[in-house]
């Protein structure tokens, strides 16, 4: 049960992304922000399913990468929408962002891909399209 909750958080936080990215690089910055607020709400979520990993006591492996997310969606939001800062033309700013992102896409994989291949398999190939997705979005003259 809880195992498919995890996978189903990150199936939602891919499409997020996913649709994010697709709609920066077609320039539909309204939505962004739309889209860009909605995701944050994912706090939610995830700090049910550290919850419910306590009360099942599942491996810790699953608070700590639900706790990289939660990290990950604090700093996007203190980043986005408090201090309104543009971090990603700054490398001090956008190292912990970047590494946040990575380590929080391998936690949802991984720990999915220890439960079931399919759906590892499933969130891996949502994770390329997300890259593919976000390099074409960060493109030069897109």
């Amino acid at each position: 049960m809880f195992e498919n909750y995890y996978f189903l958080l990150g199936v939602v936080n891919s499409l997020f992304l996913i649709a994010i990215f697709l709609l920066v690089k077609f320039s539909k910055m309204a939505q962004v922000a739309v889209f860009g607020k909605a995701y944050l709400a994912l706090v939610v979520p995830g700090v049910y399913g550290i919850f419910i990993a306590q009360q099942q006591q599942k491996p810790i492996q699953y608070t700590i990468f639900l706790s990289i997310f939660l990290a990950f969606l604090i700093l996007e939001g203190i980043y986005d929408f408090v201090l309104k800062v543009p971090f990603r033309n700054n490398w001090k700013l956008l190292t912990p962002y970047l590494m946040l992102y990575w380590s929080m896409n391998y936690g949802f994989i991984v720990m999915t891909w220890k439960h079931s291949a399919v759906q590892g398999g499933i969130l891996l190939g949502l994770f390329i399209i997300q890259m593919a997705a976000n390099f074409s979005s960060h493109r030069k003259g897109t």
